[in-house]
């Protein structure tokens, strides 16, 4: 008997569908090769005192309990990237849910509307948080001049405002911009969830004498839920990992006052050059990530198991 060849051992291992292992395999190698290979090494750097021309050493938990227990930067940090992320994401979701019934309403230009909606989200993030820069910047801010120049702001005497100098206007405005930046995927998502739902509900709930904040309460937004729940599972990892808008608006400051997450890891690792530091705030991250999806997740499967 000839020997058998590694394609005839796989099928007696494996089974008959051998080939179905080699149209994953590039997937798994993609992945290995970008998320799981990083993300292992983050975790050894987060664990020793790995800096930039100097030999590394292992040394456990020391860098997470510094973080901890003596950098009060960082506690700033978790308070501004949970305010920055709650606040974001909760607005985004009121504003995108009256939004998009707006748009269901709307008759004449609904095609241009839609379209017009989506500028802030397909643009550069770059660009646009630029061009809110420049709108914010004490000098130049737009906004200073209407408070300025124009009644009836003239009869307060308002600003001028530092935006991006003043801690509290500067997080207040890094919000707004995020807010600003994702309004439109929430928008085009809950419409496309409110266009999925039957007229024939609204009708026979019309019939029944419901009034439309009943229609609103037991019919749109229970079937909205499992929709909901997945922007906010994807707008709430975006936003927790958001780096673009801060970095370019205030670039953690002032006094660190806006530094998230992803910016305390950049200044730490890649500008301290404390590469050990910086993975192991960037890893702060993920048990929040993990619990928000957890969370998000299980509430989907519920909605999907009680339609069923």
């Amino acid at each position: 008997m000839p020997p058998l060849t590694l394609r005839s051992r796989l099928r007696r291992s494996i089974g008959p569908d051998v080939d179905g292992y080699y149209f994953v395999l590039p997937t798994v190698i993609i992945m290995v090769s970008l998320i799981v290979y990083p993300f292992c090494l983050a975790v050894w750097y987060s664990m020793s005192n790995a800096f930039i021309g100097e030999e590394t050493h292992f040394v456990g938990l020391e860098n997470f309990m510094y973080l901890i227990f003596e950098d009060d930067i960082f506690l700033l940090t978790i308070r501004n990237t949970l305010l920055f992320a709650v606040i974001s994401v909760v607005v985004k979701v009121v504003l995108g849910l009256l939004c998009a019934m707006l748009l269901l309403r709307i008759i004449k230009l609904r095609r241009f509307l839609r379209g017009a909606m989506l500028l802030p989200f397909v643009a550069p993030t770059a660009l646009t948080t630029l061009a809110w820069w420049l709108i914010l910047d004490p000098t130049y801010s737009h906004i200073n001049w209407v408070l300025q120049n124009t009644w009836p702001f003239t009869y307060f005497d308002l600003g001028p405002y530092n935006f991006l100098g003043e801690p509290t206007l500067a997080l207040g405005s890094v919000i707004f911009v995020n807010i600003w930046r994702g309004l439109p995927f929430f928008i085009i998502t809950i419409l496309a969830g409110l266009v999925a739902i039957p007229d024939h509900l609204y009708e026979a709930a019309e019939i029944d004498g419901a009034t439309t904040m009943q229609k609103f309460w037991k019919i749109t937004l229970p079937l909205l839920k499992p929709v909901l729940a997945v922007i906010i599972l994807f707008s709430t990892i975006f936003t927790l990992a958001d780096f673009n808008i801060v970095f370019v608006l205030t670039r953690g400051g002032p006094m660190n006052e806006t530094h998230l997450f992803a910016t305390y890891s950049f200044t730490a690792g890649v500008l301290n050059h404390e590469i050990g530091l910086g993975a192991a705030i960037a890893l702060f991250l993920f048990p929040i990530l993990i619990v928000t999806v957890i969370l998000l997740l299980r509430l989907v499967r519920r909605d999907s198991e009680y339609e069923l």
